[in-house]
């Protein structure tokens, strides 16, 4: 009989397609999931795209009987459950503790009395703050950069005597620094499901997931990945508004990786009890992923430069995956340019409504940025 796998969240963007490539191998997937308004829109209804094949369960994470519902049978977890955003997460506290530290407690309570052959978490590359630097004396783990620089739009990152940091592929070894609300509660998430499996002899892994993109990705979130914002913005023809000086350097990674990543995790045997960064392990600038955007769709809309910093955001990080590489046998297959097309394609048929205005004004309002 196929094993049942459950993903919590996984009406969403990254759940659904991770059901996709778990059924075409053979399992049977049920995904939990609250259907939140922000990102699927009013009336909680089941996406479109969900597979027919997939078992539905309508109900938020942090109900202690809809998640043990949601487990009967279950021999594997993903925990994709959670809410996204580094400026919402600034002043949405309660709600992002709540949903993301409070939720993953309630699953891992229920653990206790249905325990699985392995449980995967989506932790985030938000928990590293700033990647990893080299400076004169070596590196530099600890990086970051202080308001009076900033308020001065030098967006670089400096040591205290004014020598620039050169920014490196972040590996998992780096020390955490944790610069938002949302970081915060990633860090959480997988440290609890970590420690939880440690103790229960649960084999538990953590993903995490740098700047995922594709189709499917909720365009009118206007705290949903980076490439998702830009494309509502340029549907409906608008120029897409970056923040600083849009060199900021990022790793982006296709949500097809993403799930081979989820797969391997949940088979390896070598994946058991750690923790892996899943990007392409390539880097590009902020300003250059909008760009590339514009020029996938046809648009000749060039991005603005507000030249302001919003709280919680770091200048660098980008992925050093050569231990996805070493012990799961992870390789991207999916290059930018590729994803960019297919996302591109998946776009013709869409319609988003542009909130970034109103995400930002709220950010302003509140003071978080300079």
């Amino acid at each position: 009989m196929a094993k049942t796998i459950l993903i919590t969240g996984g009406a969403g963007f990254i759940g659904s397609h991770l059901a996709d490539a778990l059924l075409r191998r053979g399992y049977r997937v049920r995904v939990l999931d609250s259907l939140e308004p922000q990102v699927h829109g009013p009336g909680r209804q089941r996406p479109d795209y969900l597979d027919p094949e997939v078992e539905l369960q309508v109900g938020d994470v942090q109900d202690a009987d809809a998640v043990r519902k949601a487990l009967h049978g279950v021999e594997g977890v993903f925990h994709l459950a959670a809410r996204v955003g580094v400026g919402q997460s600034m002043y949405a506290i309660s709600d992002y503790v709540d949903a993301n530290v409070g939720g993953t407690a309630v699953l891992l309570q229920a653990l206790l009395d249905r325990p699985v052959a392995r449980l995967v978490v989506a932790s985030s590359m938000s928990v590293y703050g700033e990647g990893l630097y080299r400076g004169p004396h070596g590196l530099v783990h600890d990086a970051a950069r202080s308001d009076s620089r900033l308020r001065n739009g030098q967006w670089e990152v400096f040591t205290d005597d004014g020598a620039r940091l050169e920014p490196l592929p972040t590996p998992e070894g780096k020390s955490p620094s944790l610069a938002s609300i949302y970081a915060l509660s990633k860090h959480d998430q997988e440290r609890m499901c970590l420690m939880f499996g440690r103790a229960y002899k649960v084999p538990t892994v953590a993903l995490r997931f740098f700047n995922v993109y594709g189709e499917r990705q909720a365009l009118s979130n206007p705290y949903t990945g980076v490439l998702a914002i830009f494309a509502s913005k340029l549907l409906n023809n608008t120029a897409p508004m970056i923040y600083e000086d849009g060199l900021q350097r990022r790793d982006f990674i296709s949500v097809h990786d993403i799930t081979q990543a989820c797969v391997l995790a949940l088979e390896h045997p070598a994946a058991a009890d750690q923790v892996f960064n899943v990007g392409s392990g390539r880097v590009v600038t902020i300003r250059e992923i909008a760009e590339k955007m514009a020029a996938t769709l046809n648009l000749d809309i060039a991005p603005v430069i507000s030249g302001k910093y919003r709280m919680g955001d770091i200048r660098n990080c980008f992925a050093d995956i050569s231990l996805a590489r070493e012990r799961l046998g992870f390789e991207p297959q999916v290059t930018l340019e590729t994803g960019m097309a297919r996302l591109a394609e998946w776009l013709a048929g869409q319609e988003a409504e542009d909130r970034t205005l109103q995400a930002n004004k709220e950010l302003d309002l509140r003071g978080l940025t300079l």
